[in-house]
């Protein structure tokens, strides 16, 4: 736990003052970090990163990434990013072909599923900072406190097991709990900015935000169970690897951007 708590402090004093900021620092270690998590996925299926597969992979991956006004070699070139998913589909499917079936057809699919999964997550990542530090706080502290509630009250009442095959420490209590403590966290939030329109709706937003932030975790603990290891990485001591911390935001983060771009 003490090791837990100085790589947080630590990671927070580090990451916070980028967030801040914004601009280009922020949109490269928006990469930074996308690029770690792509490779933590990765190295669970036992794929190289330095391969055909790999050098694929992670173009696509950083040309997912890009957001105006750095995309415009794109329209340069008369190619959307739908364009460049067909071509990293079909070089995928090729090189099966190439390898004898050495990269298989499930290997390919899993290699396109986790860059579109890392991908469009670190993407709406970017997306929510640049809409407003408002909506990235909020983010940060739906998942703070989903994540602290379930931890707590699981642990103080928690009984029945959530999903005990994927993650069998997990509670219903917890789960229900995690989402209450968001919900008074985003109240005492918006009584603080009186940021957003509609109280009624950002509890309704709130409530959904928390759950699919849970399924997130729940997400990227059914890969550690699949794949046999404890943790994604091991980038953050205490934490484990980048997609460890991030498994809710991905989620969260599409979700978010729609309410903010349709619905609020």
């Amino acid at each position: 736990m003490k090791q837990r708590i100085i790589t947080g402090v630590v990671a927070a004093a580090l990451f916070l003052p980028v967030v801040i900021f914004g601009g280009v620092p922020f949109i490269i270690v928006t990469y930074v970090l996308a690029t770690i998590g792509l490779f933590e996925l990765f190295r669970m299926k036992h794929l190289r990163a330095f391969s055909m597969e790999g050098i694929i992979s992670f173009l696509f991956l950083w040309i997912l990434l890009t957001r105006e006004p750095y995309d415009g070699w794109l329209s340069a070139l008369h190619v959307t990013k739908t364009d460049v998913l067909l071509i990293a589909v079909l070089l995928l499917l090729t090189y099966t072909v190439i390898t004898k079936n050495q990269f298989t057809f499930d290997e390919a699919g899993f290699a396109l599923l986790s860059t579109l999964y890392v991908g469009f997550g670190f993407y709406y990542f970017m997306e929510t900072r640049f809409t407003g530090l408002y909506y990235m706080f909020y983010a940060l502290f739906i998942i703070w406190a989903t994540d602290t509630g379930a931890y707590f009250i699981g642990r103080a009442w928690g009984k029945r097991k959530l999903w005990p095959e994927i993650s069998p420490n997990k509670t219903v209590e917890g789960s229900i709990g995690g989402i209450v403590c968001a919900l008074i966290v985003a109240a005492v939030y918006q009584l603080c900015t009186g940021f957003f329109t509609s109280f009624p709706l950002l509890l309704v937003m709130t409530a959904i935000l928390s759950i699919f932030g849970q399924m997130g975790d729940l997400v990227e603990s059914a890969f550690k169970r699949h794949y046999g290891v404890k943790d994604s990485g091991n980038i953050l001591p205490g934490h484990g690897g980048i997609l460890d911390r991030f498994d809710s935001l991905l989620f969260i983060l599409p979700i978010l951007h729609f309410f903010t771009n349709v619905a609020l």
